[in-house]
C-alpha cells in the first residue's frame, strides 16, 4: 500500500504522480466503443479530418479517468474508502492520440467526518499536462480517505 493516510492529506500538500502515460489511438478506440460512444469525432478520422482539430480527439472521459488514475498510487492506493464525487472538470485543451500526460495533485480541502471517527473527505485538484506542458485536464474530487490506524 503506497497510498496517504488522511492524516498526510494536508492543504497546500502537492504530488506528482510518478507514472506518465502516452495515449494511444487503441486507448480511445476500446474506450469509446466500450461505454457506447457513437460520437465521429472520437472515431472517424475522415470525419475528425474535417473540424477544427483535423484529427480524432480522445474521449474526454477517458482523459479523465486517466489523469485520476495516474494520482492513485502516491495518493490513496489502499487508504481511500470510496471516491464521493467530481465538482468540477475542464478540458482547457484536446487531447490526441501520442499525447503523454503528466498528472499533479493539490490537496484543496480536507475535514475529519463526522460521522465516522475513522475517516475523513480530502478534496483533491488534479491537473494534467501534456508534453508541451498545456493544462489537458482540470478536475476537482471528493474522496473519503481512511485515516492512520491507532498503533
Amino acid at each position: 500500500m503506497s497510498g496517504l493516510w488522511f492524516e498526510d492529506l494536508t492543504v497546500g500538500r502537492v504530488v506528482e504522480a510518478a507514472t506518465r502515460r502516452t495515449v494511444t489511438e487503441t486507448d480511445n478506440v476500446l474506450f469509446t466503443t466500450m461505454t457506447m460512444n457513437p460520437q465521429p469525432l472520437h472515431l472517424d478520422a475522415e470525419f475528425a479530418a474535417g473540424t477544427e482539430f483535423g484529427k480524432p480527439l480522445v474521449n474526454s472521459m477517458f482523459t479523465v479517468a486517466l489523469v485520476v488514475g495516474l494520482a492513485v498510487p502516491e495518493l490513496t492506493l489502499g487508504t481511500t474508502i470510496a471516491n464521493l464525487g467530481f465538482s468540477s472538470i475542464e478540458f482547457p485543451k484536446p487531447v490526441f492520440a501520442g499525447d503523454t500526460l503528466r498528472v499533479i495533485t493539490e490537496v484543496v480541502e480536507a475535514r475529519r467526518s463526522s460521522s465516522r471517527p475513522d475517516a475523513g473527505i480530502v478534496t483533491f485538484r488534479h491537473d494534467a499536462s501534456n508534453q508541451r506542458g498545456e493544462i489537458v485536464c482540470r478536475a476537482t474530487r471528493a474522496a473519503f480517505m481512511r485515516c492512520r490506524p491507532a498503533a
